[in-house]
């Protein structure tokens, strides 16, 4: 999958665990920017991640994850299956 593809599956994915579609989303985009973007949805956010590509992240790949971008490249790095 390419970036842009892992964006739009990832727009599915927050619009679910977030349960909203009122929000603009680019790799630019950061948790300030999503009202429903709290501690609790994070976490609900890297499970449903998790799932949907069929990967596992470590505590250490997503607590430095400032923007959607981040996201995206942990995507790519650790592969994906969805699709």
């Amino acid at each position: 999958m390419n970036r842009d593809e892992i964006l739009s599956d990832l727009r599915m994915i927050m619009e679910d665990v977030f349960d909203c579609t009122d929000f603009d989303l680019s790799e630019q985009t950061t948790a300030a920017e999503i009202e429903a973007w709290d501690s609790l949805s994070h976490i609900r956010l890297v499970v449903a991640i998790e799932r949907h590509f069929q990967i596992k992240f470590s505590s250490m790949d997503f607590r430095y994850w400032n923007k959607v971008g981040d996201i995206v490249t942990s995507v790519v790095e650790k592969g994906t299956k969805a699709g």
